[in-house]
């Protein structure tokens, strides 16, 4: 079983840079340690799900990753960089939760702003930005949405716009905070499918599940997080009941010899 303490990093390939690698990330809210120690790689193309308990630290992970809180210690490279340097190359889509959806933006308006990373504050976008914008929405299924106002979809909807605007900025790796969480099964279902096919083009995603049923179906790779990195590695080395006790603390279901479930 890997663990935290000797998990084996995800195959990089030859002397090539991890494309996402965290080394020693601990972060702190007050005298609260919400990440202790949490070290990995991921190489290109990976498509990894994270698991834990409520309160485990995955959304502070991705805003950790992203810069979006402070660090107590550890240091973040993106290929082989600082990521302070190539910031621009991580797209990060929140919980829908935490999103203000009255604000007045068409679905086209929201797209663009995925592109304002590349662009800097003093450049307006252009007509090439407003193109990789409607083929960003297309790619996600919204194009015919383009016109109509973020507030009117449905959360499925809004969902797929704001990975749209994630891949506007053209990444290499995305952080996806619960992008199944709130959809239905159908959406649910089409948004995997998009995950699947950009990691087959060679993009790095790391998201963050409640839903371990999905995960044995959805993801080769899983991180088990509940604070440390408890594991990380192939999904059925992962979902096994010893890890699953490990990362939540509780007593493990059975269902068809798989752990599925917690109590």
């Amino acid at each position: 079983m890997p663990t935290g303490a000797n998990a084996q990093p995800l195959a990089t390939g030859a002397r090539r840079a991890p494309a996402l690698e965290v080394r020693g990330l601990s972060v702190a809210y007050g005298a609260r340690l919400a990440l202790e120690d949490v070290s990995f790689e991921l190489p290109a193309g990976a498509l990894v799900g994270v698991i834990g308990p409520n309160g485990a630290g995955k959304s502070t992970l991705l805003k950790a990753i992203l810069g979006l809180v402070p660090r107590a210690a550890g240091s973040v490279r993106i290929g082989g960089v600082g990521q302070a340097r190539r910031g621009h190359q991580v797209a990060y889509v929140p919980q829908r939760d935490a999103i203000n959806w009255r604000f007045p933006a068409s679905v086209a308006d929201v797209a663009l702003m995925g592109r304002y990373g590349r662009l800097g504050w003093l450049r307006r976008p252009g007509a090439r930005d407003r193109a990789i914008a409607r083929a960003c929405l297309a790619e996600v299924g919204m194009e015919h949405y383009a016109d109509q106002p973020i507030a009117r979809l449905s959360g499925g909807q809004q969902q797929r716009v704001f990975l749209a605007r994630a891949l506007a900025q053209e990444p290499e790796v995305l952080l996806l905070d619960e992008p199944i969480s709130g959809v239905d099964a159908p959406t649910q279902e089409a948004i995997l499918r998009i995950l699947a096919g950009l990691a087959a083009r060679g993009k790095t995603l790391l998201l963050t599940t409640h839903d371990l049923r999905c995960t044995m179906e959805h993801f080769g790779s899983l991180m088990a997080l509940n604070r440390r990195l408890v594991a990380l590695g192939p999904a059925p080395d992962v979902l096994t009941p010893a890890t699953l006790a490990s990362t939540y603390g509780t007593q493990v279901v059975l269902a068809n010899g798989t752990s599925v479930a917690l109590v």
